[in-house]
């Protein structure tokens, strides 16, 4: 039976978690923009920053923004973007959770349209597709491993879903945390996904404006991480609920 929002719940916090690896040129910029925002629904804003073991001089530049409204945590080593979310949610505090990617790829202004769904009822898990309507071309091998990845899953679990890896994720906290996230690394995209659809949620969909980076401007999702993404989606399809 498919889980659905039971009622229009009252938000008070928003908490955006920014995972960060080595994105000094960026992740000023993306702290003044989110600074910037005002949240909609009149939520409070709350910004949690977790350095995940830069070595390019990325903590120089959160010294220099921490504050009372940016709270930063520090791993001493790299231990993978689903790390740095668990790091991040055991420092948040809010009822609804936003993900924010530290390297501009993409954009705030979308943060009204992914957060409405959760904000009016409708949803309590909400993705930001980067295959709608509204986006700059990327390179025709990402295209296929991305659409190859979404479709793989819609099989896998009977969805219609066009963007696992998508880095704009917001959740209700109260379901994120019934969910047990194990991976360190990208695989925290397509196991968190696996466990939503797994536990009957469905997931809503919105368009989102993206700007994809190559490996030479810092891009890090490679190949491998594709592979492992496939692994992870079948091995949790099949994996026994405990």
């Amino acid at each position: 039976m498919t889980k659905s929002p039971r009622a229009h719940k009252q938000y008070t916090r928003l908490s955006v978690i920014v995972p960060v690896y080595n994105e000094r040129s960026t992740v000023g910029e993306v702290i003044r923009r989110v600074r910037a925002v005002e949240p909609p629904g009149g939520l409070d804003l709350e910004l949690v920053v977790v350095d995940d073991g830069s070595t390019d001089g990325t903590d120089k530049v959160l010294a220099m923004v921490e504050d009372s409204t940016v709270k930063v945590v520090k791993h001493a080593v790299n231990r993978g973007k689903g790390a740095a979310i668990r790091t991040g949610l055991t420092e948040a505090r809010g009822d609804v959770v936003l993900f924010q990617d530290a390297d501009l790829e993409y954009s705030i202004d979308d943060w009204p349209r992914l957060l409405a769904p959760v904000l009016d009822g409708r949803a309590l898990v909400v993705y930001g597709s980067r295959f709608h309507p509204e986006r700059e071309t990327m390179s025709l091998t990402g295209f296929i491993s991305d659409r190859a990845l979404s479709l793989f899953t819609c099989v896998l679990y009977n969805t219609t879903l066009t963007d696992v890896e998508t880095g704009y994720k917001v959740f209700d906290r109260a379901f994120l945390d019934g969910l047990t996230i194990e991976s360190d690394g990208f695989a925290f995209e397509s196991e968190v996904t696996a466990k939503v659809l797994r536990s009957g949620q469905r997931i809503y969909e919105v368009p989102i404006s993206f700007t994809r980076r190559d490996a030479n401007e810092g891009r890090k999702y490679t190949s491998k991480d594709s592979r492992t993404a496939f692994m992870t989606l079948f091995k949790h399809r099949f994996k026994k609920r405990i």
